[in-house]
């Protein structure tokens, strides 16, 4: 009964027009969806973006440009209370020599196309060029009031950061004469960084506590903001690898603001610790190393967590403040502001490698070269 049950069941199927399935056929594996890269539309003239989600993919380790590859590893460090510029050799953790430079340099920056150094005379209204291949100094040129120094992401233009003078300048990279002189409402301007697509740049206004937007073309403040605290003191700029968020370090605040740039929007603050001064990605693009300079710490901000992680202390204590990343990753380089000494930290530990006396009142050291394919000035800002 039960199998003549079962045949008309089969029987049933067969004529509902159920198909068999061929057990004997193999099965085409399907191909996963290959994912879209997203294009971005840089400024004209700019190198093309390598990775939409990664701004920073020409930094890998030991990724040096042919521009650079030959040039000696070295530690530029401006001395602004000695006019001086000590060099370091980064092997040895010894300075090699000390090169007499304007009044008052605040930072040594690499120029957009990697070949010079640029010492930031503030007081000395110059720019001293440095050779970083022969290590010597070129003839100095009459720039007035070069705190700090950009490059737009077409090296097109410098941009010196008058912050006495209230001016965004914007300049022949090479020759340094003055194409357009930008005034700003807001007092102390010293830090920026680009957006992914290079068409704008956040600007740090420290005396005033405010941020500016600026259109990278039309060379034009396009928006302007004060921060949320009273006596906010703005310094080091640096965009999210996806390019989606501005950090922006507040010695006052002790800690980093939080921003949209596109929409340029309100921002949040996430504290880090006391005298919040410097930010440099890793190597991997995977966390920001933050220094404290009130405290004499780093904290390591992981991006992907969206949280400080880790908190390393100096011994001794001392006054962390601007630097770099070696070109393999593994040491984080800090001038001692206030001590006249350079850090060099271990990035995989945490750890002191070094404590480097140098001249007086240290501040923005350049480690070079580094990788990447073009600078955008700074202490060493690269794409």
């Amino acid at each position: 009964m039960l199998a003549a049950a079962a045949t008309a069941v089969v029987a049933a199927l067969a004529g509902c027009g159920a198909e068999q399935a061929d057990i004997t056929k193999p099965v085409k594996p399907v191909k996963p969806a290959v994912p879209e890269k997203k294009v971005v539309y840089g400024l004209p003239g700019m190198p093309p973006v390598l990775d939409s989600k990664d701004v920073y993919a020409a930094d890998r380790p030991g990724k040096l440009s042919p521009v650079v590859k030959d040039f000696p590893s070295r530690v530029y460090v401006p001395n602004t209370e000695s006019d001086t510029v000590s060099v370091i050799d980064p092997k040895t953790f010894e300075v090699i020599e000390t090169i007499p430079v304007g009044r008052e340099p605040q930072h040594v920056v690499p120029s957009w196309d990697m070949k010079t150094l640029w010492v930031n005379n503030d007081k000395g209204n110059s720019l001293t060029p440095i050779d970083p291949k022969t290590g010597r100094t070129g003839k100095t040129v009459d720039v007035h009031d070069p705190y700090n120094l950009y490059f737009t992401p077409d090296g097109k233009h410098a941009v010196v950061m008058a912050s006495l003078d209230r001016e965004l300048v914007f300049r022949d990279p090479h020759t340094m004469k003055i194409d357009h002189t930008e005034p700003v409402t807001c007092y102390g301007v010293n830090h920026a960084d680009f957006s992914l697509d290079g068409r704008y740049f956040i600007v740090s206004c420290e005396f005033s506590g405010e941020l500016l937007k600026v259109d990278t073309a039309k060379m034009k403040v396009v928006g302007q903001q004060k921060l949320p605290f009273d006596g906010a003191m703005p310094q080091d700029v640096k965009m999210s690898p996806d390019g989606k968020k501005f950090y922006v370090a507040d010695m006052m605040a002790d800690g980093m603001w939080v921003l949209d740039g596109d929409t340029f929007s309100k921002p949040t603050l996430l504290p880090t610790g006391k005298g919040t001064h410097g930010l440099y990605v890793s190597r991997d693009s995977k966390e920001m190393y933050v220094s404290n300079r009130g405290e004499g710490t780093i904290s390591v901000f992981d991006f992907a967590r969206d949280r400080v992680t880790k908190k390393w202390k100096l011994p001794q204590g001392g006054s962390p403040d601007m630097g770099g990343v070696s070109a393999d990753g593994n040491t984080l380089w800090l001038s001692g502001r206030y001590d006249s000494e350079v850090y060099a930290i271990d990035t995989r530990t945490g750890v002191q490698i070094a404590r480097i006396p140098v001249g007086t009142g240290p501040h923005g050291l350049a480690v070079y070269p580094q990788p990447g394919r073009y600078s955008l000035g700074h202490t060493g800002i690269f794409r």
